[in-house]
C-alpha cells in the first residue's frame, strides 16, 4: 500500500470515527432533552424514558435538529419557547460531548 492509500485509509478511519462519537453525543443529548421537558411537565422517569425513545427515533427517521426541536415543542406545548428549546438543546450537546470526553 502506497503512502498515500495509508493516508487516505487514516483520514477515512477518523473520518468514521468521529461520525460515530457525533451519533452517540446526538443520542445522548436527546436523552437529556427528553428529561428535561419531562422534568418541565412534573412527569415521572419512566415517562421521561418513553420520551427520550420517542426523541430518539424521530432523530433517526430524520437527522437534523429541527425535528427534535418540534418534536419538544409539541410536547411542551405552552410551557416554553422555540428559542428556549434551541439553547437548552445546544446546552445538552455541549454537555453530551463533554461528558463523552470525560469518558475516554
Amino acid at each position: 500500500m502506497s503512502t498515500f492509500e495509508e493516508r487516505e485509509a487514516a483520514f477515512e478511519a477518523k473520518f468514521a470515527a468521529d461520525e460515530q462519537k457525533m451519533f452517540v453525543a446526538r443520542m445522548r443529548r436527546n436523552r437529556f432533552m427528553a428529561v428535561w421537558a419531562s422534568a418541565k411537565k412534573g412527569e415521572t422517569v419512566e415517562q421521561a424514558r418513553a420520551f427520550g425513545r420517542e426523541l430518539i427515533k424521530k432523530d433517526l427517521q430524520e437527522v437534523g435538529d429541527d425535528d427534535v426541536i418540534e418534536a419538544v415543542m409539541s410536547y411542551l406545548g405552552d410551557l416554553t419557547s422555540e428559542d428556549v428549546v434551541r439553547r437548552k438543546l445546544d446546552e445538552m450537546m455541549a454537555e453530551a460531548k463533554y461528558q463523552m470526553v470525560q469518558e475516554d
